[in-house]
């Protein structure tokens, strides 16, 4: 069984081993650029190499990027797999290789270094992406019934204003058991069974502030790999928030408390949420977002408000710290 940090440093040196400069995490908090709050994604730092505004001292990145995203806050602590701080482990190209070589080494990295099995993989592709489908059929050998084409809401991969593209990603079946039981359940439904744990972006336009989509004089390769979802399937345990990367968070939180994980379906979300929201706010206030009233400190604050919420839930008090936020 693989640890989180041992998939972090496996995947950042296969890249290396592929060419890559492996570069530290960026800051939570963009730079040079107010179209987002959040680094949400790892080619956020990247941006001005895929759109040509600036040049690369490297055309091969790997990089474990720290983000943080909020509009499926909500669903956090309910099911196995959203949170509001992940780490996105990825690889980039900027004007180097292309489908032809980031589909393959995808392949290899999950099939021949964390031997996940290939009958347990499904993969998808934008509707009308021959090339894709040829180089994921015919060079890598996956069966075409489990190729599934898919539309612009799910495989066109887009983040405000800047480069953007269609993209393929790989799903893990994680059996029947985890499923809806729906006879239309299948890669993207809505229940737990098929498990995203890549998505490869080819960066090939341009998206204005009017929606415009230009081609980019350059294409490039933008991934992500979601740690805490491939831990989880590595130490097949049903949710990220019991791999070792959030377990320990919870149970140190349950023993304050005088509670165990596990034995309260109600406490269990409470202690998901507040490990998640510390994630985020520690994460967050290190790279200088402090909380206030607006921007991303009004992020901090709701967040702050949120796991004292679910800390009332179990019976607790909050602390002088966090109630001086709240006031």
């Amino acid at each position: 069984m693989m640890t989180g940090n041992e998939i972090r440093e496996s995947y950042l040196k296969f890249f290396e081993s592929k060419g890559h400069k492996i570069l530290p995490s960026a800051s939570l908090i963009p730079t040079n650029d107010p179209s987002i709050l959040w680094t949400a994604a790892g080619m956020v730092p990247f941006k001005p190499f895929f759109t040509g505004a600036a040049k690369p001292d490297y055309t091969r990145v790997t990089t474990c990027q720290k983000c943080i995203r909020t509009p499926d806050i909500e669903s956090v602590g309910r099911t196995a797999r959203h949170h509001t701080f992940f780490e996105m482990l990825g690889n980039f190209s900027f004007g180097d290789y292309f489908k032809e070589k980031a589909i393959p080494w995808a392949w290899e990295y999950v099939t021949e270094h964390l031997k996940i099995p290939a009958e347990k993989l499904w993969v998808t592709i934008y509707l009308d992406d021959d090339e894709a489908f040829s180089i994921w059929n015919k060079v890598v050998g996956v069966p075409s019934e489990r190729i599934v084409r898919m539309d612009k809401d799910t495989n066109f991969w887009e983040i405000g204003v800047g480069p953007c593209g269609p993209c393929s990603e790989l799903y893990v079946d994680l059996g029947a058991e985890r499923g809806c039981a729906s006879p239309e359940c299948g890669v993207g439904c809505d229940c737990d069974r098929y498990l995203e744990i890549w998505n490869l972006v080819f960066i090939q336009f341009f998206k204005d502030e009017e929606g415009n989509y230009s081609p980019l004089a350059s294409k490039g390769i933008d991934t992500g790999f979601g740690l805490e979802r491939v831990a989880s399937v590595l130490q097949g345990v049903p949710s990220n928030f019991e791999t070792d990367l959030l377990r320990e968070i919870m149970d140190f939180t349950a023993g304050l408390f005088g509670l165990k994980y596990g034995a309260d379906e109600k406490v269990d979300v409470a202690l998901k949420v507040i490990a998640d929201h510390c994630r985020a706010i520690t994460f967050a206030i290190t790279d200088g977002a402090l909380p206030s009233n607006e921007g991303r400190g009004y992020v901090i604050r709701r967040l702050l408000r949120r796991a004292v919420r679910f800390g009332r839930l179990m019976g607790g008090e909050p602390g002088t710290c966090a109630q001086s936020y709240l006031d």
